[in-house]
């Protein structure tokens, strides 16, 4: 069976906090271990999607990356289809010297297999290495297009392919709104990650708005079950959550039950309070989890998922 958030947060209390002592750090920031990949992950992450390119020139977008990477932050998220491959591109200009110790994570978004293969060669040849430690098919969106990624022809075999290859370590999916899709997703294939929308406004199914088809009820408990190394995206919402500061959302998710939290920093100054934040991390009680929670998707959780219902991750 796999943990539930009640046993999660009991089994982190047993020290006051997710700490070093129970889970060993990068620079003081907490690590946790990446499922079944073995792999130990800082709980923050760091998001080289649409926030990490607001940094600019291009410069600063790498000096900030240099600058978590010094602060102790070991996993880097990126995608093939971020800015038309210039968070690749600049991700590899920091990976050219510093690729290890790094946990590298991209994205594949084509569903055909010849058009995968092509973008595979080419993100390797941005990211400046021969491997990915972590390679996801790029945000699943329903049915239909789990279906056209189970095709003979699909991207999954793909990505089967690259894993036997060791050109990935590890291979996993995104979703952003499809809660019930991601679910059997997660059921009936072998993935060893995945990355979903988790927030304390609820991100769910994109159709129905209610907590029992939100990631955080319907999907979670799946992946843990089957150990897969979990990490939570939007944790900010696109900005769209009011009401609540990043010193209450990100303990929010990094109090469920997954690995990381993967975070764009626009701003060198969030980078730094982010940074803060997840060294003095301490789990919030279930209980506070609930009312929080509560409290922001009576007034978020609708308009949020009509919103990521629609969302392009670019």
């Amino acid at each position: 069976m796999g943990i539930s958030r009640r046993g999660f947060l009991e089994a982190t209390a047993l020290g006051g906090a997710v700490a070093p002592s129970l889970l060993g750090a990068s620079q003081g920031i907490p690590m946790r271990t990446l499922g079944r990949t073995g792999r130990r992950v800082t709980i923050l992450a760091f998001g080289a999607g649409s926030r990490f390119l607001m940094h600019k020139p291009d410069e600063k977008a790498i000096e900030v990356l240099n600058r978590a990477l010094d602060l102790g932050i070991n996993y880097v998220d990126s995608a093939h289809s971020y800015g038309n491959g210039r968070s690749e591109e600049l991700v590899g200009k920091v990976m050219a010297t510093r690729r290890k110790g790094v946990f590298l994570v991209t994205k594949i978004t084509r569903r055909k297999a010849d058009d995968a293969m092509r973008d595979i060669e080419l993100s390797l040849k941005r990211l400046q290495t021969d491997h990915v430690d972590l390679m996801h098919i790029h945000s699943l969106d329903g049915d239909q297009d789990l279906a056209a990624i189970e095709a003979q022809d699909g991207l999954l075999g793909v990505l089967y392919k690259m894993r036997d290859q060791k050109v990935a370590r590890f291979i996993g999916v995104t979703c952003h709104a499809k809660a019930a899709t991601l679910k059997t997703a997660l059921e009936r294939h072998d993935f060893d990650c995945t990355q979903m929308a988790l927030n304390a406004a609820l991100l769910g199914s994109g159709e129905r708005f209610t907590r029992q088809t939100s990631f955080e009820e319907l999907v979670l408990p799946v992946a843990n079950r089957k150990k897969m190394g979990v990490t939570a995206m939007k944790i900010f919402a696109q900005d769209k959550i009011t009401g609540a500061t990043p010193r209450q959302l990100i303990p929010y998710v990094m109090s469920l039950p997954v690995a990381a939290a993967v975070i764009g920093m626009p701003k060198p100054e969030h980078l730094e309070e982010n940074v803060e934040i997840a060294r003095g991390f301490k789990p919030m009680p279930a209980d506070e989890m609930r009312k929080f929670s509560d409290r922001l998707s009576a007034a978020h959780q609708a308009a949020l998922n009509r919103y990521f219902a629609h969302h392009v991750d670019v």
